[in-house]
């Protein structure tokens, strides 16, 4: 294992697993160098976090990713199954929630959502961090740290023997799950519904073939009179795992069913699977517990809060893990503009702004579906309303300096991606192109750069966007669909865009809109360089430059 004494980096991650590794491997795309400080000995071990959504796999598709994870990922698990309800695997069907897990969404992305679990996914996200220039100690953790200067001075020990290292950072990011050595230390609180169910998650082994009956199921729901949970598989229909919130002793009253033992949790696979004799083998037994909780704030300084340590929510939905992998998005590019001087400190502050409303209405949500589909003894008052998956997933509306204009106009935090239209502060749509004969998403135009793209009749944008940029020393990409090699057969970017063909946006290097103007204007050069300056934190952006969205 690699030491470290007294060792400068530019960013020192607290925790090694999917939100910390995502965040080391997003930094290094953008040039950053990060040390990697985890717990465990290694990556993860048992089958954690296996639902991955579309706006996830975009990221993972940014730096290269996404065709391994998938094929990975339909080695373990059948892709595009059903979630459904039940009351025994065997018996009696209570509901379907999704018949198949990307029918009606494959137009909005380039991306599916997949089925794939931690201990095979955070391998490869290692390895990728390790070729973008992270350094990771595993089996380590970080004991203290406090502000020092314009950066953060860490204690990190060695578990194995107890060495210990002085790390000095310019940022801190902890990543490091929800019950966060780093949070503490700031002393944020957390708020929202609490700890609901003290549940346990038991790995087994089983030949569940025949009580499937060929059905294509990927989640189902268990609710009957001994327990109620959720179950997932493995390919193979002979392993999966079952998820207790809530278990039914003798007299019919709840129970916890943390602590268990073996014949314990053998009994409630089969009451799960419905097959009295079923032979299981219990592979491991993780309790943990259910809650709906949002930090109160997501920065302190120069210590940052992602994943788990920002936010926890029940397992409904699938939320979790993927809300970590786009806060570690959000910053990744942030920090990296603020190190390299293309933006100005106050960039930093747009994280909390806009990733904490997000993880606070994601939350809800997730907990609005543990109500409905696991515990409606829980009470439906005060619950939000569900909303479609899409707009949790990839409907972020983001309100912050880094998104012009500075008097955002509309309602709503979220906005459906079939209707956004590249509204500033929403995902970038997906629109198909080609390019060279083969068809791409115009997502795949954005990368570490700020991109421009302008209409047909746009060019006065891009060659006022290639001249600000010589005067930012800025690198910006520019792009107009429909012209040169790059086909809009369909002509679908510019209505999709909600620009005309004479018009512009500008999107970050996170994928978002960040400044549009529908039509051309008399003096391009001047709205983008005011544009910029105030997407950069540079200067603030007078209100005559500002759209109505």
């Amino acid at each position: 294992m690699p030491t470290v004494r007294d060792e400068e980096f530019p960013v020192l991650i607290a925790g090694g697993s999917l939100v910390g590794l995502s965040t080391a491997v997003l930094l290094g795309w953008h040039g950053v160098r990060a040390l990697v400080v985890e717990r465990h000995r290694g990556t993860a071990i048992h089958p954690r976090a296996a639902y991955f959504n579309q706006r996830t796999f975009e990221i993972y598709r940014s730096v290269g990713l996404e065709q391994e994870i998938s094929r990975r990922a339909h080695e373990e698990f059948l892709q595009d199954g059903a979630i459904m309800a039940v009351e025994s695997l065997a018996g009696r069907e209570l509901a379907w929630f999704v018949s198949s897990l990307n029918e009606g969404v494959r137009d909005v992305s380039p991306s599916m959502r997949h089925y794939c679990t931690q201990n095979v996914l955070e391998p490869i996200l290692r390895r990728c961090a390790a070729e973008k220039g992270a350094e990771m100690l595993f089996g380590s953790e970080v004991v203290s740290f406090e502000t020092e200067g314009a950066g953060v001075s860490a204690l990190v020990r060695n578990l194995e023997n107890g060495q210990e290292h002085r790390v000095r950072a310019r940022y801190l990011i902890g990543a490091d799950g929800n019950r966060s050595p780093v949070r503490k230390r700031l002393g944020i609180g957390m708020h929202g519904r609490g700890t609901f169910s003290n549940s346990a998650t038991i790995y087994f082994r089983a030949d569940i073939r025949p009580a499937l009956r060929d059905r294509p199921l990927s989640v189902i729901y268990v609710n009957n009179t001994a327990l109620k949970g959720f179950m997932r598989f493995e390919a193979n229909g002979r392993s999966g795992f079952l998820a207790v919130n809530v278990a039914y002793g003798p007299d019919g009253k709840p129970a916890d069913v943390e602590g268990a033992d073996e014949a314990r949790c053998v009994q409630l696979v089969r009451d799960a699977i419905g097959v009295p004799d079923l032979r299981v083998e219990i592979v491991v037994v993780q309790p943990w517990k259910a809650a709906a909780e949002v930090a109160d704030r997501f920065r302190a300084g120069n210590v940052f809060l992602a994943g788990d340590a920002a936010h926890v929510m029940p397992p409904t939905g699938g939320f979790g893990g993927n809300t970590g992998v786009h806060d570690a998005h959000n910053l990744a590019w942030k920090i990296a503009y603020v190190l390299t001087g293309k933006a100005g400190a106050e960039l930093l502050d747009t994280y909390d702004l806009e990733r904490r409303p997000h993880g606070a209405f994601t939350v809800e949500q997730a907990y609005t579906r543990y109500v409905k589909r696991t515990d409606p003894s829980l009470g439906e008052v005060g619950i939000q309303a569900q909303e479609d998956d899409l707009r949790i997933e990839l409907g972020s509306r983001y309100r912050s300096a880094a998104i012009c204009p500075v008097e955002q106009n509309g309602e709503g935090a979220h906005a459906h991606p079939r209707e956004s239209r590249a509204m500033p502060g929403t995902r970038a749509p997906h629109v198909v192109l080609r390019r060279g004969g083969t068809e791409i998403s115009t997502l795949d135009l954005f990368g570490r750069n700020f991109t421009l793209l302008a209409g047909r009749d746009g060019e006065a944008w891009c060659r006022a966007a290639r001249a600000v940029a010589r005067e930012f020393n800025l690198e910006l990409d520019v792009y107009r669909p429909g012209s040169g090699d790059l086909e809009d057969p369909a002509r679908a970017f510019a209505p999709a865009y909600g620009i005309g063909e004479s018009g512009a946006l500008l999107v970050r290097p996170d994928g978002f809109v960040a400044w549009r103007n529908r039509e051309g204007v008399e003096n391009p050069h001047q709205a983008l360089a005011y544009s910029l300056e105030h997407l950069l934190c540079r200067k603030p952006l007078p209100s005559r430059h500002s759209e109505a969205a």
